[in-house]
């Protein structure tokens, strides 16, 4: 069984906590097991962070930035063993995986420019012999909740940044992908992180709901589904916690009837059935929009049968499978009551199912409208639903009938549609003729609607803001 890490300790949790097994997707064989950490491990963690924090936040921002390079490079140093980790237990190919190292990575090349981004403001003369400076403070002890379908990535959106600041960090990784997280505080603790800096509780709702209420955690981030984050965000927040928390989605992807099929299939194909669709920029909806239907539905059809089902680890592998059987079911169960509430069947990876692991094919259906089940819940598997729209409002209007607002794209040769789809779509992430409107670590992940509960987004400045506190000094001498 896996450990925690309490300061500079790799310690089994209390005694008597139970376990769950941690599984390999792509045989079903049991791997690992996690512990259902409670709240005295949670306690032992944040007293932990509570005890490192003064020392830590007055280390000099450049002895703090140097180990944070140190990181960095040691991140480069073990970028395939990663990668392996995140396949082995997640499941996605050994390209979607590298993919994800990478993505994390950039958030740790965005904290090592702290000198820069944590610099204040100063104005003087304010009044008559007044000055005025702008200085930015730690907020103090953090705590990271990941979900399990970026076991690495997401966790460097989330400790990095807050500790280069100044914070001391308490990271809670899913209980159904944990190694990532794992090796990333081995290798952190390899930089030369004082301990206690980064702390690392396995569980579930227990030390979930630990943190949320402890009353020496500061500040929150959370990546999960919408019925989470937005309890996750009323239970901190109800305690004077600063709050990050990220949602679900149900992302439409727009085509026009001038858009090249040849760019937007396999556009379509990336964003619905890449990671197995487990990811919430996956572009679940696609719209066409009038003559465009007739174009775009055989290619997408023919292309998504023959895309390749199996381990990611295998050569060639395009779609690798879910994280567990009775997700693998749900979302079969959603294909099932697409087709009863009306939806046509044009691809049907069901048959996938009868292989050893936990795979689901690429599934489409047509005909779908937002007042379908698949038309307007988060699915979270690679089921593509095809919706039609005649005119470029009415796309619009079905995109801004979702309670989500993650991300929407357009495919469009038009300046003038792109300029009004982004200008009127209920989307805090939209791409024109991108597949996924992933934002770069220096640009804030900003989901709008359900799909996001707080006032500062993950990593770009956002994440500094929301990591640091600031403080006005109004001198006169």
């Amino acid at each position: 069984m896996i450990r925690n890490l309490i300061g500079a300790e790799w310690r089994s949790p209390a005694d008597g906590v139970s376990s769950l097994p941690i599984f390999n997707p792509a045989t079903g064989q049991e791997i690992e097991q996690v512990p259902l950490s409670r709240q005295p491990d949670v306690d032992a963690a944040v007293n932990a962070a509570v005890r490192a924090f003064p020392g830590w936040s007055r280390t000099a921002l450049m002895e703090r930035v140097r180990l944070m390079f140190r990181f960095k490079a040691l991140l480069e140093e073990h970028f395939e063993e990663l990668a392996s980790i995140i396949t082995r237990h997640h499941g996605k190919t050994l390209e979607e995986s590298r993919g994800e190292v990478r993505r994390g990575i950039e958030v740790v090349d965005f904290a090592c420019g702290a000198p820069t981004l944590l610099q204040g403001r100063t104005l003087r003369d304010v009044s008559g012999g007044v000055d005025q400076d702008l200085y930015r403070y730690p907020v103090g002890v953090c705590a990271g909740i990941p979900p399990f379908n970026f076991p690495v990535m997401i966790p460097l959106w989330m400790f990095p940044l807050s500790v280069v600041a100044g914070n001391t960090f308490i990271l809670k990784p899913s209980e159904r992908t944990p190694l990532g997280a794992q090796r990333l505080a081995e290798i952190f603790l390899e930089a030369g992180f004082p301990d206690g800096v980064l702390n690392v509780v396995h569980g579930a709702r227990e030390a979930v709901d630990a943190l949320l209420r402890h009353p020496s955690v500061a500040a929150l981030s959370f990546v999960g589904s919408a019925p989470v984050a937005k309890y996750v965000y009323q239970t901190a927040a109800s305690s004077g916690k600063r709050v990050q928390a990220l949602g679900g989605a149900k992302n439409h992807i727009v085509v026009m009837p001038d858009a090249d099929p040849e760019i937007a299939v396999p556009a379509i194909l990336n964003s619905a059935f890449g990671n197995a669709g487990e990811r919430c920029l996956a572009g679940s909806v696609a719209v066409a929009v009038g003559r465009a239907a007739d174009t775009l539905l055989d290619p997408l059809r023919d292309a998504a049968s023959k895309l390749v089902v199996g381990p990611g680890d295998q050569p060639g592998v395009q779609v690798g499978p879910l994280i567990r059987a009775d997700h693998r079911d749900k979302v079969a169960g959603y294909v099932d009551k697409g087709v009863a509430e009306g939806a046509e069947l044009v691809v049907d990876g069901r048959g996938e199912m009868k292989r050893a692991g936990f795979f689901l094919g690429p599934t489409i259906l047509d005909r779908v409208t937002a007042e379908m089940t698949v038309g307007h819940e988060e699915i979270f598997g690679p089921v593509l639903s095809f919706a039609r729209a005649a005119t470029l409002d009415d796309a619009i209007g079905q995109a801004n009938q979702m309670a989500l607002g993650n991300m929407a794209t357009i495919f469009t040769q038009s300046g003038r549609a792109a300029r009004e789809f982004r200008e009127r779509v209920e989307a805090g992430m939209t791409g024109i003729n991108v597949p996924i409107a992933q934002p770069f670590a220096f640009f804030p992940f900003s989901g709008w609607k359900g799909s996001f509960y707080g006032d500062l987004h993950v990593h770009g400045t956002d994440g500094i803001d929301f990591y640091t506190r600031k403080k006005v000094v109004v001198t006169r001498w």
